[in-house]
């Protein structure tokens, strides 16, 4: 129904950036809420970022300050800029998205994941 494709992990050094992208296809049209989940080595998958469909955003606390979530809803796409990198950031993200088709009707898609490593 709907597919979440994930770009921009890579490696980067200490206090660097990094922009990941994802962007939704198929059926797009009851697309609601998106957001940002990592998992660490060892840990928990965790929120990171979300933003509603009207541009509400929340922020896990370990990002609030550094991370900025933000969406192109003409291009089904949503970004997180992320700065000051540290090592604690390393893991895979995950982007989420949910589509309602009715009040009771609700579906959650995640990505494949991208890799972010930051060095030390």
């Amino acid at each position: 129904q709907v597919q979440l494709m994930e770009s921009g992990g890579g490696l980067v050094q200490i206090g660097g950036s990094l922009r990941l992208s994802c962007t939704a296809s198929g059926d797009i049209s009851n697309l609601n809420a998106m957001g940002w989940y990592r998992q660490a080595p060892g840990k928990q998958r965790a929120l990171v970022a979300h933003i509603s469909d009207g541009g509400k955003t929340s922020y896990g606390d370990s990002v609030m300050g550094r991370f900025t979530i933000s969406r192109d809803n003409a291009q089904n796409t949503v970004y997180l800029q992320m700065n000051n990198l540290k090592p604690e950031d390393t893991a895979v993200y995950y982007c989420n998205a949910i589509s309602r088709s009715a009040d009771t009707v609700v579906t959650v898609h995640w990505g494949e994941g991208t890799d972010v490593t930051v060095s030390s």
